[in-house]
């Protein structure tokens, strides 16, 4: 569809042939649909009782997980605006650690709620005002009803940690995977110079394994390798060992240039091999003479020097992983190496080394003053099992880190919102104009948290909201939903707390993603706006089809 314009009589053209343009309700309908669209996906994922997706790429690699941002990511969506709530998802990944799920779901009701406005003749710009006006009073209250967290109460802390694991992975061993990453948290936990307590993060790695249970895990002070040593004949166990990291392969060194070498008799053909071979002695010498005991190296390790460092007594491994590399530097108080002629004995790190056959792990300690770095050795009965334990231990490390550096926590289970939304109806008495009614609006889409924590167990929905209200109304501003038996309880007393962070970000990373689509009234493109197949029927989910494009091919039958 070309697009003109009238100038003196003669049609002026704008836009190719190929390209398509959508303007007013009609771009703003399909903006909200492939949004929806979006958070419909996610949905069924939310609290205890969600349900897990399965992922299956072009490449036909299987992903299993209830993970919000993880879903959203290998899906295959190319639809703008389906893209843009991905992106709330990952902001709030990112900043928060949890909580995506969340994110999303509230971005689709509100613009759910927002098209019911617009459908009233309420203007866009009216709307994203109330939205704004309901998301900042929304994250002053959260600052309000938070409370305070003590770093040193552990038991707090670990609720924090269950309640970001129910209905992971994680979940049937998430007492002790809980114990496992409140004790990591706190060993990389210090206090800054202007009395900030702060968590290092990257000073907590992750090691998976397979083929025993879940409640196998355990947490290491040190680094957990998972790497063979090269030669059987190496050492397998140095207390106070000097280890070298190198960067670079302990290789041939090769010409830069394809050469090529004419050889008069098997004489020169031997002197040329003898070469290689003292180059190779001559890098283990080096390794010798700075008295290192261990070599990580990142890359490859010629059999000749494997062979000439075993003779010699010293314990290597290849391949290392860089993400590893680095740990041991922080680990062992050493430097990584990139060149061997340069490195000197104040380069290398001090560590006792150990290396468990059975297990083919390399347990690393650091030995020097105050060593600081700590490994979750997360265990699992398949590739599937571990990878969705990582995710869900991951989450957890970011919530705990959150609630430790932040130091609030607020009561879950839907309480929290429901606390809200009843606030911000009151506040929305003092708003004029029609404002107001997109102030309103913002209070219902909150409520989306209780009713979808319901609709997934099993629940009835209305009911669990209505319970929720009567409790709010009469000042239990921590009255949320216990999924498992479908009362209202005091979910602080229960165990079922969220830190603070994570749902003011939600809020704020929500309510800008309504606001920016609601704010588009043309849409142009080069291409079709549409997709090839029928619709399908059924509110938001027709946005599915029509409006993102490949992520139904992507999903195969997903969906």
């Amino acid at each position: 569809m070309s697009q003109q314009q009238r100038m003196g009589g003669q049609p002026m053209i704008v836009l190719g042939e190929d390209s398509q343009r959508m303007k007013d309700r009609d771009a703003q309908s399909h903006n909200i649909a492939a949004a929806r669209a979006v958070a419909e996906a996610v949905r069924s994922t939310l609290g205890p009782k969600g349900m897990d997706k399965m992922l299956v790429s072009s490449m036909g690699d299987i992903t299993v997980t209830n993970d919000g941002v993880t879903i959203l990511q290998e899906m295959d969506i190319d639809n703008p605006t389906a893209e843009m709530i991905v992106e709330v998802a990952e902001t709030q990944e990112d900043e928060a650690g949890d909580g995506t799920t969340t994110a999303v779901s509230i971005a689709g009701e509100l613009l759910k709620n927002a098209e019911d406005l617009l459908e009233q003749d309420i203007h866009p710009t009216a709307i994203i005002r109330g939205f704004h006006l309901a998301s900042e009073f929304a994250r002053e209250e959260i600052d309000e009803i938070a409370r305070d967290v003590d770093p040193e109460d552990t038991e707090l802390i670990r609720k924090v940690a269950e309640t970001s694991m129910t209905g992971k992975g994680a979940e049937l061993n998430k007492e002790l995977l809980a114990e496992l990453v409140v004790d990591a948290v706190q060993a990389v936990t210090v206090e800054a110079e202007d009395g900030e307590t702060v968590v290092d993060l990257e000073y907590v790695n992750i090691e998976t394994q397979t083929g025993r249970s879940a409640g196998e895990s355990e947490l290491f002070n040190g680094a957990v390798i998972s790497k063979d040593p090269v030669q059987d004949t190496m050492p397998t166990e140095l207390s106070d060992a000097k280890m070298l990291l190198i960067d670079e392969p302990i290789q041939i060194e090769e010409a830069d240039v394809d050469t090529s070498l004419q050889l008069d008799s098997p004489d020169q053909l031997q002197q040329f091999i003898d070469s290689e071979e003292q180059q190779l002695r001559d890098k283990v010498e080096q390794i010798k003479a700075i008295d290192a005991d261990v070599v990580f190296c990142q890359k490859g390790i010629d059999d000749l020097a494997q062979h000439f460092l075993a003779k010699e007594g010293i314990l290597a491994v290849r391949r290392v992983k860089k993400s590893d590399l680095r740990f041991l530097k922080e680990l062992t108080g050493g430097r990584i190496v990139s060149d061997l002629d340069g490195a000197t004995a104040e380069d290398l790190g001090d560590a006792n080394v150990t290396y468990s056959e059975d297990e083919e792990l390399f347990y690393v300690e650091g030995a020097g003053d105050e060593p600081h770095g700590v490994t979750l050795l997360l265990r699992g009965s398949t590739d599937h099992v571990v990878d969705e334990l990582e995710r869900g231990i991951g989450d957890a490390l970011d919530v705990v880190a959150q609630a430790v550096s932040d130091g609030r926590v607020l009561a879950g289970g839907g309480a929290i919102e429901v606390e809200l939304a009843r606030r911000v109806r009151d506040y929305a008495d003092s708003v004029s104009g029609r404002e107001q009614l997109a102030v309103e609006a913002f209070a219902d889409s909150l409520e989306l948290v209780p009713r979808v924590l319901a609709e997934n167990a099993g629940l009835d929905s209305i009911d669990t909201l209505v319970d929720l209200r009567a409790a709010h109304d009469a000042g239990d501003e921590t009255a949320g939903l216990d999924v498992f038996t479908g009362d209202v309880v005091d979910t602080y007393d229960a165990g079922v707390v969220e830190p603070a962070h994570a749902k003011r970000q939600a809020l704020a990373s929500a309510s800008e993603a309504a606001n920016l689509v609601l704010k588009i009234d043309d849409i142009i493109a080069a291409g079709d706006l549409s997709t090839e197949g029928e619709e399908p029927e059924g509110g938001p989910g027709g946005g599915m089809g029509g409006g993102m494009g490949g992520m139904g091919g992507g999903m195969g039958g997903m969906m």
